[in-house]
């Protein structure tokens, strides 16, 4: 069985700018994180089976873009896999606030940056 897509985080040297974008280009509503100073979670209004994301300041220079959260059992052991295919570790495994999880962030070997989420 495959890993599934658990999670979507635009990041942006303009934050807010990019939330008013996509409310009204596609109806999303965003609300601050008060744990992360900066970051809006978003609400696609698509119910709730929906991909939830997020939407981040950037934090330096060739961090804007769009990233996929992959859910995955084994953070470590997958980061290892990453590596061994090819991929370069670009944030090693974190706790993530507020008891939801931990993630690390991988370049793949095109270097688009792909999250792992556990």
């Amino acid at each position: 069985m495959g890993q599934p897509v658990a999670y979507f985080e635009i990041t942006s040297t303009a934050p807010e700018k990019i939330r008013e974008f996509y409310s009204a280009l596609f109806g999303w509503t965003t609300s601050d994180d008060p744990s992360m100073e900066g970051y809006a979670m978003v609400d696609t209004g698509a119910g709730d089976d929906a991909i939830p994301g997020g939407i981040s300041p950037s934090q330096g220079p060739g961090d804007t873009g769009v990233k996929i959260y992959v859910r995955v059992d084994d953070l470590e052991g997958d980061l290892a896999r990453a590596g061994d295919l090819g991929a370069a570790t670009l944030l090693p495994p974190m706790e993530l606030p507020g008891g939801y999880g931990r993630i690390a962030v991988v370049a793949d070997p095109d270097g688009n940056p792909v999250g792992l989420w556990a």
